[in-house]
């Protein structure tokens, strides 16, 4: 996963978890979605509940339509097995 604007926070609440994808670069906004349980792996793409975003962009869907699927794709991939660390630790040295 090389998104370096995307961070996805998940919130454990006595209902059920929640999903939140935010990106920090301009424009900032953030996404919530809930896995999609029809999806094969149970997660699928996710499916949007709620999308906050800057009034200067409602309205321009043009401008973030393909951040929204990048936010998408992201809460997908962030599913994934961790990097080792190796990768992580790149300047460690």
């Amino acid at each position: 996963m090389n998104e370096p604007h995307f961070l996805r926070i998940e919130r454990d609440l006595p209902g059920g978890s929640r999903h939140y994808v935010v990106h920090g670069a301009d424009p900032r906004f953030s996404l919530e979605l809930t896995p999609d349980g029809q999806a094969p792996d149970g997660r699928g793409r996710g499916v949007m509940k709620r999308l906050c975003l800057p009034n200067s962009w409602a309205g321009d869907y043009t401008k973030y339509s393909k951040l929204i699927t990048a936010a998408q794709d992201f809460f997908s991939a962030s599913f994934a097995a961790p990097a080792p660390k190796a990768e992580t630790r790149r300047f460690s040295r």
